[in-house]
């Protein structure tokens, strides 16, 4: 018999999670139903091969956010419309209906659709967007579910627009600092493959011609260069595959903690990365309390929003603390990963019973902080790059000419 996972919503409503053991998926279904069940969501495990489920199940939302990616601008507009229509009193299906059928995006229009129709069928708005993980994330079905309990979901979609203009601001900031760096990369690459393509070899043949031999640099720019035209495919084969490898290792739990302990660790990334986890933590955070989402399932749904393996098992620590009577802000000290002014404004927080507005206040104060270290990244790329150009070219031009400057014992 296999094991099935299921996800299921009672006559009233209630949501329920479990294991269901049948022969096939189907009888697994009829199981389920036969108890009046509305099935949200129903996956076979294999539990031979168990501790191959997480990295299935990362490979599988991977490759679905590859097919049905949505750009993020649609979905903060997608979210703002809907926010507004539920404050002028539109259902949930009418709603969808009208957006459906204004949308532009394809894929997004035929997404919106199957969401409308499962709405029909009685499932809850979290439960019909939580089939579509390739267009929404953890962070948005778990923030539109605290709506739902709370009965705040118009001014939590509110929220949740105004949270993603802000990554999407970021990250329009990112990349059109990043048009110059690309610019000057493929510059580069396509300067070095003419270099060792079309010049390096002419010298070469000069000096052969003339009986002198080639300095000992010039001729190891030769030989690298002969070496890679004779083995270009190896090259790009090799880059590829090691790639594929290394990305293939990051969807497993040991390799995200490897890869994500790296990151937090490199010079200049590593606060971009640590300031923008705080940033989604506090946020989530503050708006789950605000909406009236107790501390332990805040926490277990914060740990699938902040997207680094080494605050997700200090949430699941300080989860556990809790539970065993510790204070929020002293769980988080415990863990060691998060720093003193989060937990000064958290232990504050508990103290005058504003923990959720000062979770916010610590948002706005890493956002900022994240925007100051983009500003600054922008600022120092690109005259590092420069640096970096005028490195190369004047390398290769000095290997290059350097047989000039014994031109004449070659004529001798």
């Amino acid at each position: 018999m296999a094991e099935f996972t299921y996800i299921v919503r009672t006559e009233g409503g209630v949501r329920r999670e479990g294991k269901v053991e049948a022969d096939n998926y189907n009888e697994a279904m009829e199981k389920l139903q036969s108890e009046k069940y509305l099935v949200v969501k129903l996956t076979e495990r294999d539990t031979s091969f168990d501790f191959m489920g997480p990295f299935i199940d990362r490979l599988s939302l991977e490759v679905e956010r590859f097919k049905n990616r949505v750009p993020l601008s649609v979905l903060v507009f997608f979210t703002r419309q809907l926010s507004t229509m539920f404050s002028a009193g539109l259902t949930i299906e009418r709603a969808f209906y009208f957006l459906a059928q204004e949308e532009k995006h394809k894929k997004f229009k035929g997404t919106l659709e199957q969401i409308e129709r499962n709405i029909r069928r009685g499932l809850l708005l979290s439960d019909a967007l939580e089939r579509h993980p390739g267009v929404f994330s953890n962070l948005y079905i778990s923030l539109v579910r605290a709506g739902e309990v709370s009965g705040k979901l118009s001014q939590i979609l509110e929220e949740l627009a105004s949270y993603l203009e802000t990554i999407e601001d970021t990250q329009r900031k990112v990349r059109s600092a990043m048009y110059y760096p690309v610019f000057i990369i493929v510059f580069l690459f396509v300067m070095l493959i003419s270099t060792f393509t079309f010049i390096i070899p002419r010298f070469s043949t000069v000096y052969e011609t003339l009986g002198s031999d080639l300095p000992l640099y010039t001729v190891m720019m030769v030989d690298l260069g002969e070496w890679f035209q004779h083995n270009i495919f190896f090259v790009l084969g090799a880059t590829f595959s090691s790639s594929f490898i290394i990305w293939l290792i990051t969807l497993t739990d040991r390799g995200r903690l490897l890869k994500d302990k790296l990151f937090l660790k490199t010079p200049i990334f590593g606060p971009l990365i640590e300031q923008s986890v705080l940033s989604k933590f506090s946020k989530t955070f503050g708006i789950l309390i605000n909406a009236g989402v107790s501390i332990i399932e805040s926490l277990s749904l914060i740990k699938k929003v902040v997207d680094n393996r080494v605050y997700e098992l200090a949430i699941i620590d300080a989860s556990q603390d809790i539970e065993e009577g510790s204070s929020i802000s002293g769980a988080l000290r415990e863990t060691g990963v998060f720093p003193p002014i989060m937990i000064q404004l958290l232990s504050t927080g508990e103290e005058t019973g504003e923990i959720d507005n000062l979770s916010l206040k610590a948002s706005e104060f890493y956002t900022k902080q994240v925007n100051a270290i983009v500003d600054r990244l922008t600022s120092i790329i690109e005259p590092a790059l420069i640096v970096l150009v005028g490195l190369v070219v004047g390398i290769i031009v000095i290997v290059t000419y350097l047989p000039i400057f014994h031109f004449g014992s070659a004529l001798q």
